[in-house]
């Protein structure tokens, strides 16, 4: 209860199974969560008890559920084991939901992460009934400790008909402070600029405003964060990183940036990891981050001291890094920044800061066209992110992966990518172990000419050239030679081989 400085509020206090007796059969639930951090631990899975009861009766009884991005078991995973989610925006990584969403039993939203918070305040979406959302504890005057991420909470207590807090005792409350929520955004015609110039500027308070009177239940939590650990760096991201860093070393040799370099930005994955520590290993100081996740890689920076600040929406560390960064938390507090969503992937602050842009892909195209999201084009893998708001509006994006997966059975680079999240104008350099494609400048053909020479495996090669080869000497048009008949031969390929390798 000295968590909840509102004495009206201590009222409200009540179990798991009263607050999920709130949510009602065909409810809109915004619920707090990014990447494993922040999100209710409690009341979902007392939700989806209920749920599986109604439906034990043969009750119907499902939800629609919004979320800042991933979350964890106790939410997505609960949920989804209890079929009590129709629909769902704007980001899954849950395997269960994943597999219910490839099943066309839940209808998946897949969207841009920037995108979220303003098209929910313009109606697209209907109503959000009820806003769930996990807090470090409330003030005297009712206003709320944001917890471990802040994504699209701001936006859903303000926009829900009623409010249920889980108010975790897990965190600690030295994170008071932390925070950065800005309240000064608005729809057209009345928006304005956002007033930051550099990436740790701060620029609104350090709470969310909750009107008390839509505060239906307060549920108390004493339950960690579920973010996995990262598997040790590899040779092939280990290879990826040096690329990348030798590549920096070159910009800021032609003078296109200083050496402290641009805001960085980071993708989820043990490959951005590896970008990171070699980041760290450089001589590069005096480094920012703007970026959506602070992951291990971020912390490493931070504690060398070549990075100076981290602005970011999540905390997405593994055990390992969450009790580090709890033991150096007094250091962390005037380093790091959480911000709402829409700031941290907001694309005029990203274009005015410059920053570099480093994301993950599930293949790329001899053209530079990027597929992150769908296995052979049909299958969601977890969804796009926030990797779109950076890459269109990044000083310099970078988009990285091995070069097979599958155990060499699947190709990064193929002729055609099965589906397309960034297009080939948004996409200026490719990284695979195997070398790194500059793209800047160049037109279609020779995107593909040295995309297939430096950044496809050795075992794949011969056969992008030999394709690329015929489609320039039978395409229909020579700006961006393809043969239709076989540029997804490779995918079909393996959907019916389990190999894309011919034979």
């Amino acid at each position: 209860m000295e968590r909840i400085g509102h004495r009206a509020l201590r009222d409200r206090v009540m179990s798991a199974d009263e607050a999920a007796a709130l949510i009602r059969p065909g409810d809109t639930v915004g619920m707090s969560g990014f990447t494993g951090s922040g999100y209710p631990k409690a009341i979902p899975p007392a939700l989806a008890a209920r749920i599986d009861a109604a439906h034990a009766a043969g009750e119907a009884f499902r939800i629609k559920l919004w979320t800042g991005a991933s979350t964890g078991p106790e939410l997505d995973g609960a949920l989804s084991r209890a079929d009590a989610v129709e629909y769902r925006l704007p980001y899954n990584s849950d395997p269960v939901g994943r597999e219910k969403i490839n099943r066309g039993e839940i209808d998946y939203l897949d969207m841009h992460l920037s995108h979220v918070a303003p098209m929910v305040w313009e109606g697209f979406f209907g109503k959000l009934d009820v806003a769930v959302i996990e807090v470090t504890g409330i003030k005297e005057d009712g206003s709320l400790i944001p917890a471990t991420s802040v994504g699209n909470n701001k936006t859903w207590i303000e926009c829900a008909d009623k409010v249920i807090l889980e108010v975790n005792a897990w965190h600690d409350m030295r994170l008071e402070g932390m925070h950065d929520i800005y309240y000064g955004t608005a729809l057209p015609p009345n928006r304005v600029p956002i007033p930051m110039t550099h990436a740790d500027d701060r620029i609104g308070q350090t709470t969310f405003r909750c009107d008390p009177a839509k505060v239906a239940g307060i549920v108390l939590t004493d339950l960690p964060d579920r973010n996995t650990p990262f598997t040790p760096i590899d040779d092939g991201s280990r290879a990826i990183a040096g690329l990348i860093v030798d590549f920096l070393e070159h910009e800021v040799r032609m003078g296109r940036m200083g050496e402290g370099l641009l805001p960085l930005q980071s993708g989820v994955g043990n490959v951005a990891n590896a970008v990171l520590d070699g980041l760290r290993k450089s001589r590069f100081e005096g480094m920012r981050a703007y970026t959506e996740v602070l992951q291990d890689g971020m912390l490493d920076l931070l504690d060398s001291g070549k990075l100076l600040s981290c602005s970011t929406t999540a905390l997405s560390l593994s055990p390992e890094g969450a009790k580090r960064f709890w033991a150096g938390l007094d250091d962390y507090r005037d380093k790091v920044i959480l911000r709402t969503t829409e700031i941290s992937n907001h694309p005029e602050v990203i274009r005015r800061l410059g920053v570099i842009s480093m994301n993950g892909m599930i293949e790329a195209d001899i053209y530079g066209n990027i597929n992150s999201t769908l296995v052979m084009g049909s299958r969601i893998m977890n969804g796009i992110g926030g990797s779109g708001d950076f890459a269109r509006n990044a000083y310099l994006s970078f988009f990285v992966s091995p070069s097979t997966a599958k155990g060499g059975k699947i190709s990064t680079i193929v002729p055609q990518a099965s589906h397309v999240d960034h297009i080939t104008q948004d996409v200026q350099v490719i990284v695979t172990e195997q070398g790194l494609a500059d793209l800047r400048g160049l037109s279609p053909k020779k995107r593909a000419e040295a995309i297939i020479a430096k950044c496809a495996h050795p075992d794949y090669r011969d056969g992008l050239q030999d394709y690329y080869d015929r489609a320039r000497a039978g395409a229909y048009g020579l700006q961006t030679p393809q043969l239709p008949s076989e540029s997804l031969s490779w995918h079909q390929r393996f959907i019916e081989t389990g190999d894309m390798r011919p034979g």
